[in-house]
């Protein structure tokens, strides 16, 4: 599914979290699909089941996925109202982002062009 750097300083659980969000950012995984259980994903991995399950409830809390007892952990339907509180955060957080990106000189077109890369639409070098 894809590879965990075991070397960075970045936490494991917190590694797991963005790599899951960006597969279903770019529709990797669809609206509704089940998500591997939490042994699945360990064995496959080979890190501890307790570190996927904190990555599961934190994506389930940022509204990523959903539980069903007995069921498993399915990709959320993007529900952008259930999501406010998490992309103010992001708002937020690219606002700083922006700000320094311009404050080392970055331009305004540089920075279009990256949000067109992240579109999917820009060119990439």
């Amino acid at each position: 599914m894809f590879e965990l750097d075991v070397r960075s300083r970045k936490p494991i659980y917190e590694q797991l979290v963005e790599k899951l969000k960006q597969l279903i950012i770019h529709d990797v995984l669809q609206e509704d699909e089940k998500l591997p259980s939490v042994r699945e994903l360990a064995q496959q991995l080979t890190i501890n089941p307790n570190t996927i399950q904190k990555a599961y409830r934190e994506l389930e809390t940022q509204g990523y996925i959903y539980s069903l007892k007995g069921k498993g952990s399915f990709v959320h339907p993007s529900s952008k109202s259930g999501q406010k509180e998490e992309l103010k955060k992001v708002r937020e957080e690219l606002k700083k982002l922006f700000a320094e990106a311009m404050y080392l000189g970055m331009s305004r077109e540089e920075i279009a062009d990256l949000l067109k890369e992240a579109e999917g639409r820009g060119n990439h070098d």
